[in-house]
């Protein structure tokens, strides 16, 4: 048998075919169009172009795999979390998507937790208001654009568009849900007090699912788009970090694990749903039926080196430079920059300060630096605005025993290296280092009773590539550089307020 996983990205949509064994049989991925922001701190996309993307990128993998539509066993779907996808009474779409990084919702957030305190809102849905979450997007398009809110009949998330799309089913899964703050996460379901206090009716909600459980089967038009045969039984999936920890392991308690992507996070699995009191991470119901995650987010981990290479990486022939031959330069950079630090606070920043309107900063800049300084203090500003959510797990007694390192930063040695040597602990990398939509495949294979359980899925398919163990001198050097991290947010509030 063979299982498919789609990823609903942010840059664009990946298709990933796995087998029994868990072997990567065939990948392939779409861009999408770039996201729109038409004013500082928006972020805007169209629905429909992710579904194109799909298409293209499933079509692309069956091509590469050699494989008939019919030979898929089951389909899971992951993708970029938070966003609002709003459909009228035609099921089309109202609107261009708010995705996660849109930030234009902080009024909203204030007034929501004027109205409901951040106290009740955390004891309902383990979350304060943040400007990130479907919520107060929501509640911006009411606000703002009141006669388009009025045509709004459906409220979905990303990868539930492409769902709906694939099979006509309104549906979600309780981990992605856990993003909306319409989601009472410890009870995975949806809160009732929250709906009632906002005045939104349930009826714009999808059905709620567990991850691995068959939430729709593949229609004739989803099978006509895609390549799939229809009645190809469809499962809820996760949000993609929720599917990224699936596809690493990490899915229980003490293992940890640490993602560089556009965004980065770090994540735990939690047998309970474990609380900062002060909100500053992310409580959310796993993908593992039954578990629960936290998690701190940095919003610009790998935006930040790409704004370097987009902004100043332009080569002699006119062509954009490779990451790698950046993090090669970075390397003739001594660790510590010579005090040269960032902050990647380039779209505001979540853990730990939630707050939208910081902004990044380059401290410390001298003559003597030279531009590998400058790559090398974003990779390690990067890893220090991670550690800040290990900081806040050990306030908490969230167990830390394994890290394994996920995205982009986990295929640059240097950046691996960096990583151990910040958090001060050894660091591993998986075999199949594959992103969500590897994750979103093995939820597929588990509703398709190839494995009883996510636990077992995990423990068959998912193997240790490499152990990177911190340096100890360099480690010495990070401890000294985070200290003095820590004392920029503050500096630069001072600045800009």
């Amino acid at each position: 048998m063979y299982f498919l996983g789609i990823d609903v990205g942010t840059g664009g949509t990946r298709a990933l075919v796995i087998d029994e064994r868990g072997r990567v049989i065939a990948s392939a991925t779409e861009e999408h169009q770039a996201f729109a922001s038409p004013r500082i701190g928006w972020a805007e996309q169209d629905p429909c172009d992710w579904w194109r993307a799909c298409g293209v990128a499933v079509r692309k993998a069956l091509a590469q795999g050699h494989l008939r539509g019919d030979q898929i066993a089951s389909v899971g779907l992951s993708g970029q979390m938070h966003g609002a996808v709003l459909l009228n009474e035609q099921a089309r779409v109202v609107r261009p998507a708010l995705i996660w990084c849109d930030v234009r919702t902080e009024k909203q957030s204030r007034d929501l937790t004027a109205q409901i305190g951040t106290e009740r809102l955390i004891r309902l849905t383990c979350n304060p208001a943040l400007a990130n979450f479907t919520l107060t997007k929501c509640l911006w398009v009411r606000e703002n654009e009141a006669a388009k809110w009025s045509r709004v009949r459906s409220l979905l998330l990303p990868k539930d568009y492409v769902r709906f799309e694939l099979t006509g089913e309104r549906a979600t899964d309780v981990a992605d849900a856990s993003g909306t703050l319409l989601l009472d996460v410890a009870h995975r379901r949806w809160s009732k007090e929250i709906l009632g206090l906002v005045q939104m009716d349930e009826s714009l909600l999808p059905t709620l699912y567990e991850s691995p459980d068959i939430c729709g089967r593949i229609s004739t038009a989803g099978a006509a788009a895609t390549g799939l045969q229809s009645g190809t039984p469809v499962v809820a999936g996760a949000g993609d970090q929720a599917a990224g920890a699936i596809g690493m392991g990490a899915v229980s308690p003490g293992t940890v694990s640490a993602t560089i992507g556009t965004s980065g996070v770090v994540f735990a699995a939690t047998s309970r749903p474990a609380l900062d009191a002060r909100g500053r991470l992310h409580t959310f119901c796993h993908a593992v039926p039954g578990r629960w995650m936290v998690m701190g987010v940095t919003q610009a981990a790998g935006l930040s080196l790409r704004w370097f290479r987009d902004q100043f990486g332009v080569g002699a022939d006119g062509q954009l430079e490779s990451y790698e031959s950046l993090t090669t330069e970075a390397a003739k950079a001594p660790p510590g920059c010579a005090g040269l630090l960032w902050a990647p606070y380039l779209m505001g920043e979540r853990t730990p300060y939630l707050d939208p309107t910081a902004r990044g900063i380059l401290v410390g800049l001298t003559a003597s630096h030279t531009r590998a300084h400058v790559i090398r203090a974003i990779l390690e500003g990067v890893a220090f605005s991670l550690r800040d959510t290990f900081t806040i797990f050990q306030e908490i007694e969230v167990p830390v025993k394994t890290i394994r390192l996920g995205g982009g930063g986990a295929r640059s040695a240097l950046w691996q290296q960096i990583q151990a040597d910040v958090y001060g602990q050894r660091v591993e990398t998986v075999e199949a280092e594959e992103g969500a939509a590897y994750g979103a495949a093995i939820l597929a294979g588990v509703g398709a009773k190839a494995w009883p359980s996510v636990d077992a899925a995990c423990d068959s398919v998912v193997r240790v590539a490499r152990n990177i163990s911190p340096n100890s001198e360099d480690s010495l050097v990070m401890e000294k550089a985070y200290a003095v991290y820590r004392r920029i947010y503050p500096a630069m509030k001072s600045i800009l307020n």
